[in-house]
């Protein structure tokens, strides 16, 4: 049997991880990285501080302010995976899924060079 939770219990619940991605003192990242974290490819800011990281509505956490780019990306590589970091890099989700659709983050290209801009234009997360 599947597990369920009433939407007032999936808005605390996405209310509390929009809290930590705010909990390093400063605005949390996206990053983008290769295969198993093996390397940084880019890194997205966040807004910070309530509203401003993002709003909750039912089991969705819309994150806020975008689109958001790295206007210079760190490293050279095929995007694989993701995760949302504090400022104080303390993991707060981990196993994004990263492709061209259907992932957790969609890009127009996996292929990403140092110095490029990477730019994402909307950010949504779903309760389960």
């Amino acid at each position: 049997m599947a597990v369920t939770y009433p939407t007032n219990v999936k808005a605390s619940r996405m209310t509390a991880v929009r809290d930590n991605i705010d909990a390093g003192g400063a605005a949390g990242k996206l990053e983008i990285c290769s295969a198993a974290y093996a390397s940084i490819l880019a890194t997205i800011p966040l807004g910070y501080s309530g509203a401003s990281t993002g709003t909750v509505s039912g089991a969705v956490l819309t994150l806020s302010g975008f689109p958001r780019s790295d206007t210079s990306a760190d490293n050279t590589g095929t995007a694989a995976v993701a995760r949302i970091r504090t400022s104080a890099n303390v993991d707060v989700i981990t196993g994004l899924t990263v492709g061209l659709s259907g992932s957790d983050i969609n890009l127009d290209s996996l292929s990403i060079t140092a110095g490029q801009t990477v730019t994402i234009n909307s950010a949504a997360i779903t309760h389960a």
